[in-house]
């Protein structure tokens, strides 16, 4: 258990940041589940659609440094090559 007040402070931050890191985690991948989902199921057009909310998603796990920079353009360039390929 935590002693000193600054590490009890650090400990409700933590706490704090969890859930909010679980949130940007659940945004990203249930964007991606759909998104997959509707390729897999050939709607291509409405999975192009999707992307944007997508983008938004894994641009503001990595503005909070959920995610790192390159990794949130790695995921996105990913994502788009997954459905671009999809819709040809």
């Amino acid at each position: 258990m935590a002693i000193t007040s600054s590490a009890k402070k650090a400990i409700r931050a933590a706490a704090r940041r969890r859930i909010f890191n679980l949130r940007r985690k659940d945004a990203i991948l249930s964007a991606k589940k759909n998104i997959q989902k509707l390729v897999k199921a050939g709607k291509a057009a409405d999975a192009k659609a999707f992307l944007p909310k997508m983008y938004k998603a894994i641009d503001k796990a990595a503005k909070t440094k959920y995610i790192k920079k390159n990794a949130a353009a790695r995921m996105k360039s990913r994502i788009t090559a997954f459905v671009n390929k999809a819709v040809k």
